[in-house]
């Protein structure tokens, strides 16, 4: 018998043993981390206080942002928006996208608008000689939402508030567009923002639910209103016309058509001389647009920009600058709270035929 042999061969197997045993799976336990996706699309711009219905526009360089100011409220939820028991407003200000907003601070309170009762909701501004006007809607002391107007030397304001509100002015989310030297405001809101009960010409309450007073489903969908606005910039400067919205064919859309019509938050910008008309389809939840050659319409829908995102509000504004375009928005990614909401962007892309790439604000859908 070869002992040497024998004594190599156990080495053998004695080393074997040991790699195989080094490079088995040891049952040890091991965390495993899950890797969160971001759902979300953007960030939310402000994270201090919370804010909605971003206005934007460049004044003097900057990108200026005038936004409703979410507050936690003790009013009982309703259809009507009861709860969206704004009071004041900032402005806020980017040198450029992707930097961080400045805080200019409050820009104005209900405290300081003589005719208004409540419910500061979602505002808007233009320049026009140095000056600026930052324009609001707000519930009179009958409950009666009506627009305001008030003047500042500055963009961030503060600005002083006219003492009555804009004659003949009715509903909510006014809109200002400037056009060469002409200057249009935009505005209404069906449900709680009231321009259902001025089918009329009068304000009219038949129902028992904001929505009770709608056009029956066959019927035209209520329509938004544009006006010039006077050379002073503080009133309407021609009797406000209804803005119709046309479906491809030529037809207005029709009321029962909720992933079309109109609802709310009106929006104008314009590329390559046409006029984009930007707007909510509130329940549905889709930031739509309509096309048109002239700013009073009529505007033919396009499609949709931007699709739901997370709560149950969405209004947006468009606005380009150096060069590229962008959208402001809101959600609830702070909360998850329908009336504690906060801003965001993203670059906006014009199509070659003048259409608009469609966004989707939460990723995957």
């Amino acid at each position: 018998m070869n002992l040497k042999f024998l004594g190599n061969t156990a080495l053998l197997v004695m080393a074997s043993t040991y790699m195989i045993s080094c490079n088995s799976p040891q049952k040890t336990e091991v965390e495993t981390v899950e890797e969160k996706v971001n759902p979300y699309l953007n960030s939310p711009l402000i994270s201090h206080m919370y804010t909605a219905d971003p206005s934007a526009h460049v004044f003097e360089g900057k990108i200026y942002i005038y936004p409703s100011h979410d507050v936690e409220s003790d009013v009982k939820e309703d259809d009507s928006g009861a709860h969206f028991n704004m009071r004041d407003f900032h402005v806020f200000s980017m040198d450029s996208p992707g930097a961080t907003p400045l805080d200019h601070g409050r820009a104005l309170d209900v405290d300081d608008v003589p005719w208004a009762k409540r419910q500061m909701w979602a505002p808007d501004a233009a320049e026009k000689d140095g000056k600026y006007y930052f324009y609001f809607p707000a519930k009179d002391k009958d409950d009666i939402f009506r627009l305001g107007v008030a003047v500042g030397d500055r963009p961030e304001g503060p600005f002083k508030a006219q003492p009555e509100p804009m004659k003949g002015s009715f509903s909510i989310d006014p809109a200002v567009f400037q056009d060469g030297n002409e200057y249009y405001i935009y505005w209404g809101g069906i449900w709680g923002g009231q321009l259902q009960k001025w089918r009329t010409g009068k304000y009219l309450s038949t129902g028992n639910l904001p929505y009770d007073d709608e056009p029956a489903d066959d019927e035209p969908a209520i329509s938004p209103v544009v006006a010039k606005l006077s050379a002073d910039m503080l009133e309407f400067g021609e009797k406000p016309r209804e803005i119709k919205i046309l479906d491809q064919d030529g037809s207005p859309i029709l009321a029962g058509d909720h992933e079309r019509r109109f609802f709310e938050a009106a929006w104008v910008h314009k590329y390559n001389d046409k006029y984009y008309f930007s707007y909510s389809t509130g329940d549905t939840h889709n930031i739509a647009y309509a096309t048109g050659d002239s700013p009073y319409g009529p505007f033919t829908y396009q499609g949709v920009i931007l699709k739901p995102v997370q709560g149950w509000t969405n209004h947006h504004s468009i606005v380009q600058f150096e060069g590229k375009w962008y959208i402001f928005y809101h959600d609830t990614e702070l909360t998850d709270k329908t009336h504690l909401r906060n801003i965001k962007m993203t670059e906006l892309t014009h199509n070659p035929d003048g259409t608009i790439q469609t966004i989707s604000p939460l990723t995957g859908k």
